[in-house]
């Protein structure tokens, strides 16, 4: 089994052309600016670099930081593209290390999920090392409902003219494993094959602000683009 986004990496933007990520930028930007964040910031669990670019066309100088070399490439590859200037750093958020203080960090579309419940308390006492004083720090989840209910033991397919995949989750007590199977079209009409597995962690929401209080965190949590909480939670984080 290949790791996370080996396969999907190439397919990451046209399979989520659909995800209000438009919109989801602008309400980073608009909780940015809420919390009076400085200009420099990072983008941690960047992948291919959506809301960093979003980021950096409004004004912040932001590096992304993602544990996926495909995704990085990735987002190199679009930032070039669009003649956004950014920086794209490989890292894990639970060894977040920068070479100065920052003013602001975002973590966005579940990156929260992928680190384990007992590493929670260490990845956000990383980022709290790497804030200035009064900095922010925002970020989400998929709800514990959502993990439990809506992705659960089920199965998703999708077919579209250039790929195909199949995702097979498995619902454990804590944690959710996908299994993915993506059939990529070649330029003559054969497909490759590729798999992989994520793992994503159930995060009960006051578990979540337990850990960031523990951290040096003020913390509010709102739904998801400010709205409901059922199946997505914003944490809007200010480093004491």
């Amino acid at each position: 089994m290949a790791n996370s986004y080996s396969a999907l990496g190439r397919w990451f933007e046209y399979l989520n052309n659909d995800c209000g990520y438009e919109e989801w930028s602008q309400y980073l930007i608009n909780k940015l600016k809420s919390l009076g964040a400085g200009a420099h910031g990072v983008d941690i669990g960047c992948g291919n670099g959506y809301f960093t670019r979003a980021l950096a066309r409004a004004g912040y100088s932001v590096s992304g930081i993602d544990i996926s070399p495909e995704m990085l490439n990735k987002a190199k590859a679009l930032s070039l593209k669009e003649g956004i200037c950014a920086e794209f750093l490989l890292g894990d958020i639970t060894k977040l290390k920068l070479n100065a203080r920052t003013d602001f960090a975002v973590a966005v579309n579940d990156c929260l999920n992928y680190v384990p419940q007992s590493k929670l308390k260490t990845a956000f006492a990383r980022v709290h090392s790497c804030l200035k004083k009064g900095g922010a720090f925002v970020f989400d989840i998929s709800s514990a409902y959502k993990i439990k209910n809506v992705l659960g033991n089920n199965v998703f397919a999708e077919d579209r003219d250039e790929v195909t995949y199949i995702w097979f989750n498995t619902l454990h007590s804590d944690r959710v494993v996908f299994d993915i199977t993506v059939f990529s079209r070649n330029a003559d009409g054969s497909y490759a094959r590729g798999d992989e597995r994520h793992i994503q962690y159930i995060h009960e929401e006051q578990d979540v602000v337990s850990a960031l209080e523990s951290a040096g965190f003020g913390v509010c949590t709102e739904g998801h683009l400010g709205k409901d909480k059922r199946e997505r939670i914003n944490f809007i984080c200010t480093r004491l």
